[in-house]
């Protein structure tokens, strides 16, 4: 049994495509691809529910992953490719964070909500009026 593992083994690293498909360079990123993937679903989300500070981590880890991914030998574009996307997305959430909570985003969207409130309590008085003016 134990010559059989070593046959294969043998032929998949003999062939370079299986190799790589089977190395932790392949799997790792392939793994960590999750992150990048929650973070652009997440920045369709209401910028209320953003941390700031799990942001801020996110960013330093991924300019850190970044980096380790061009310093390796040989480089592992896969990686890279993981974290400069993750990268994007959490700039994309950090730059949405700061304008909910500290450009008037927040007040904005209370504004606005506040208007659309009027604006339904002015149909409502409208209707009543109607239906007054309608019995005399």
């Amino acid at each position: 049994m134990a010559a059989f593992v070593k046959a294969i083994n043998a032929k998949i690293r003999a062939h370079p495509v299986l190799n790589y498909v089977c190395s932790t360079h392949f799997w790792g990123p392939v793994s960590n691809f999750g992150i990048p993937v929650a973070a652009v679903m997440d920045t369709q989300k209401s910028p209320d529910l953003i941390s700031g500070p799990m942001t801020g981590a996110l960013c330093v880890y991924s300019a850190t992953f970044m980096r380790y991914a061009l310093a390796v030998q040989p480089k592992n574009y896969l990686l890279f490719a993981c974290h400069f996307v993750n990268e994007g997305a959490q700039l994309t959430q950090g730059y949405r964070y700061l304008q909910w909570h500290n450009w008037g985003g927040k007040e904005k969207a209370g504004l606005a909500g506040g208007v659309e409130a009027v604006k339904e309590k002015a149909r409502e008085v409208e209707e009543k009026t109607k239906e007054l003016a309608g019995r005399k």
